[in-house]
């Protein structure tokens, strides 16, 4: 029963993930780089310092002990935001993969490479090398091969559908372009999974399961906020929109639908977090986790894309082609454990 609940929460958290870019279809009159960044101070700050205050709860310490916790292991802290610094870069070109691609292909792209890198990349450079078992090597590889079938279905769309309907369905599609961001996107974001490998122990002793994973999410999330924060006031000064800030008449429109942006966003890490919890007599899951959750971020974005139509107007044998993708996606999910038997 822990297992299934275990993969449930996982699974919400992704949908909410997946539903997070949603809200941002509502936000008026501002330019990409100031609601990129509204939207990431809830994202990447008052969420994440929200979940690590919720996990110091029934530990008999308070948010300033975890604080001086973390400050007394400067080299995991430091390497935990340092990949987080990294991990923004991969968040900026994340969204101009959709830009580019869709919320479906887009995320397809760059949320396979991130599944991947991130799974196998995170053991491996914090010496646990050996955690990467045969079940969640093949799981990492059917994943990889079902996000792959996903991106034949894209490319099977670009190359047939007319121009004037592909930029119906997203304004600014470019389909060489949206590839070459969308694997950028995906290689800097397996960063956020390598972060929380050395952040793994910096929780407060008697901290439940579920919540153990917070505080490094909270010091990735700060160093991907420091990336995009200086690169979205750049551009608030080369494209000379700082004035976004200041219609006063939008805020309250803006800053709600950036708030439930950020919300759903951190969603995906918090209920990693607790799914994580629950599969702690799972030690092939808790590796494989990280290329659940963004499994799960796939399927969804691509559920999306179909509510969105932008898979509208593709042949049969195209949505065949994604229905199978989404199909290997589901499995891979449940594969590492089945092999673990």
């Amino acid at each position: 029963m822990a297992l299934i609940i275990g993969l449930l929460i996982i699974a919400i958290g992704a949908f909410c993930q997946s539903s997070s870019y949603v809200p941002i279809n509502k936000i008026k009159d501002w330019s990409w780089e100031s609601f990129w960044i509204v939207q990431g101070v809830f994202a990447w700050l008052a969420f994440p310092i929200i979940g690590s205050i919720l996990s110091v709860s029934g530990t008999g310490g308070s948010f300033g002990d975890l604080l001086s916790l973390i400050n007394s292991h400067p080299k995991d802290a430091w390497l935990t935001v340092l990949f987080g610094v990294l991990w923004g870069v991969g968040g900026l070109t994340f969204g101009l993969s959709m830009r580019y691609l869709g919320v479906a292909l887009g995320q397809s792209i760059a949320l396979g490479t991130c599944s991947g890198l991130g799974a196998i990349l995170g053991p491996v450079f914090t010496g646990h090398a050996s955690d990467l078992t045969t079940a969640v090597i093949v799981g990492v590889v059917v994943t990889i091969i079902g996000i792959a079938i996903i991106g034949v279905a894209g490319a099977m769309k670009a190359s047939a559908l007319p121009e004037e309907e592909k930029k119906k369905a997203v304004k600014d599609f470019n389909f060489g372009k949206g590839i070459a961001v969308a694997l950028l996107a995906g290689f800097m974001s397996a960063c956020f999974n390598i972060g929380l490998n050395f952040g793994q122990n910096l929780y407060l002793p008697g901290t439940k399961p579920i919540f153990q994973t917070l505080p490094a999410t909270m010091l990735v999330t700060f160093g991907g906020f420091l990336t995009n924060a200086a690169y979205c006031f750049f551009q608030n000064t080369r494209n000379k929109t700082w004035g976004d800030y200041k219609k006063g008449n939008l805020w309250a429109n803006n800053l709600l639908f950036c708030a439930l942006a950020g919300l759903l966003w951190y969603s995906q890490f918090f209920g990693l977090s607790l799914g994580k919890g629950f599969l702690t007599n799972y030690p092939v899951l808790i590796t494989f986790s990280w290329c659940i959750l963004m499994a799960l971020n796939v399927t969804f974005s691509n559920v999306w894309g179909i509510i969105l139509k932008e898979w509208k107007g593709v042949s049969k044998k195209t949505v065949a082609v994604l229905v199978i993708g989404l199909i290997v996606l589901v499995f891979s999910t449940f594969l590492p454990q089945l092999m673990a038997k």
